[in-house]
Order: structure tokens, then sequence, then C-alpha cells
């Protein structure tokens, strides 16, 4: 966390940078100082560093090119695969879609999995709640989903028929991530995948910005007359990061430190995901 002074006019959620090239998040506005959330190390920042204002809100790149590469919840690749080609950026915060905007869930989302696709069918448009156990295998329904769609990419003829993928890993272990990329990439479904990656060694503010990312990533597909599919793993590591974010911040704690909109924090991203009408060109 970073205290700011002489940033005025400065908007709620903005983009600045440090002297150091670090970039940064406005997430307290105060009367005398703004309380910046920093993404990435905070080593090379020091006291007295002029931190100047982007005049964007934080946005990440989307679209096409970003499919089969591993990138940070900024949207930077981590893959060594070079810098992203003709991208367009996106904000990481929008308004979830109203009611007329959307259709009720009527399309199948096939895992896969039998047990999964025969006792609970998942829909487009749908939100689906893993939940069990530590080494139950919730993680594996997840991963064993994305290669599943590769025979329905692969008879799709038109991007509409096809399902593209987001992973996002939050405060996961590196060699995890690192395994998933492999198993994708072995399977022949990184083609069609995006992974999000805000590891445990990263800072509180990139694994709380990571869902916001992907889901930005996911709604370009969404809004653009395709499907996606977005696995989150898992946000309770998101509240965590959130927490800690709001307590340095000095922001009143609620039940078990957590600050009291930890709910709405997932509420409105979990909104975002929506079968949209015919007339919103879904």
């Amino acid at each position: 966390i970073a205290r700011v002074y002489g940033l005025n006019k400065i908007q709620a959620g903005e983009m600045v940078e440090f002297a150091s090239g670090v970039k940064g998040m406005a997430s307290n506005l105060e009367n005398e100082n703004v309380g910046i959330v920093i993404f990435g190390s905070d080593t090379a920042i020091k006291e007295g560093d002029i931190v100047k204002r982007t005049g964007s809100i934080v946005d990440v790149p989307v679209g096409k090119a970003m499919l089969g590469r591993v990138v940070d919840a900024l949207g930077v690749p981590i893959d060594g695969k070079g810098a992203l080609s003709a991208v367009e950026r996106r904000r990481v915060e929008v308004k979830a879609p109203g009611i007329i905007a959307r259709k009720s869930v009527h399309e199948p989302m096939q895992t896969g999995l039998k047990a999964v696709d025969s006792p609970v069918p998942i829909g487009r448009g749908q939100r689906e709640l893993i939940i069990g156990d530590r080494q139950t295998g919730k993680t594996a329904i997840a991963i064993d989903t994305i290669p599943n769609q590769k025979q329905i990419n692969a008879q799709g003829t038109s991007d509409s028929e096809k399902l593209y993928c987001v992973y996002v890993a939050i405060g996961q272990k590196r060699s995890t991530v690192a395994q998933l990329v492999k198993i994708l990439s072995e399977a022949g479904a990184s083609e069609y995948s995006i992974i999000v990656a805000a590891t445990a060694s990263d800072p509180a503010p990139l694994q709380f910005l990571a869902p916001y990312s992907g889901c930005a990533m996911g709604e370009y597909f969404r809004d653009n007359g395709m499907h996606a599919l977005i696995i989150y793993d898992d946000p309770s590591k998101q509240s965590v990061a959130y927490r800690q974010m709001s307590l340095l911040l000095r922001r009143p704690p609620g039940r078990e430190a957590f600050p009291g909109d930890v709910f709405y924090l997932h509420s409105r991203l979990l909104e975002r995901a929506a079968k949209m009408s015919d007339q919103t060109g879904a």
C-alpha cells in the first residue's frame, strides 16, 4: 500500500504509475491523501517518489490474440512467447448486464464428465459452484472440462459454435500453474484457452484483480457473439487477498476481519456471467 499526496481529481480505480515503472490503483480517496494498492514489487518504491496519473481506469488486453497465452492479472504475458499482437483493451470493472439484455439459460455446456452432465447439467450463461474438501478433485473437474471442449471446437465451423476457455488461477503454487499449462498444451487445448495467473508469491492486489481481468477477457467473447467458459480457482483466496488490502487501507473490518463488502466482491464478479439476448448480438 502506498499513501500518495497531491493527486488532485483522481478517479476511484484509476491506474497510476510510480517512478520505478510499477503500476498501482487508487483505492481509497481521502481528504489528505490517496491509498494506492501496488501491482508489483514495492522494493523499488521510496518515500518522496513521484507518482503519475494515467487518466484511465485499470484495463486489460482482450481478444483472440490472447488465446494460447499465459498472462498475469494486468494482461502482461508471462509465458516467454513475446509480446501480444493486435489486441483491444477493456476495463476490468464493468457493470453486469441488466435483465433486459439477458436471455434465459437454454443451451447446454457439456463438461464431458457424465457424472456432471447427467445429474446436474450446466447451461451457457449459468454459474456453478464446485465445492468439496481439499484433495477431492475440484480443480480436476474444472481442468478436465477444458480439453473436453476440443471435439466441439474442432467440429464448430463458425466462431459462434466454439467455446473458448479462460482459467483464472488465484493464489496457487507456480508449479501447479506450470503443470496446468503442460496438460493443456499436451491435450492440444491451449489454442482456445487463456490462463490468467496470480500465484501465491504475487502481491495481494494482483490476486484481487486477476478474476476481474479474466472476466473481462471472457466478456470479449460473450459480447461478440461467441461463447466462453471461465473458471475461477479459487475465489476464497481472492477474499483473503482483499482482506489483506482492506486492513492495510484501514477499512473497518467485519466478521473474521473480512471487510463489509466481501460478498459484493464476488457477487459483482459472478453476475457478469450471462446468456445475452439476440438483440444484444450474442
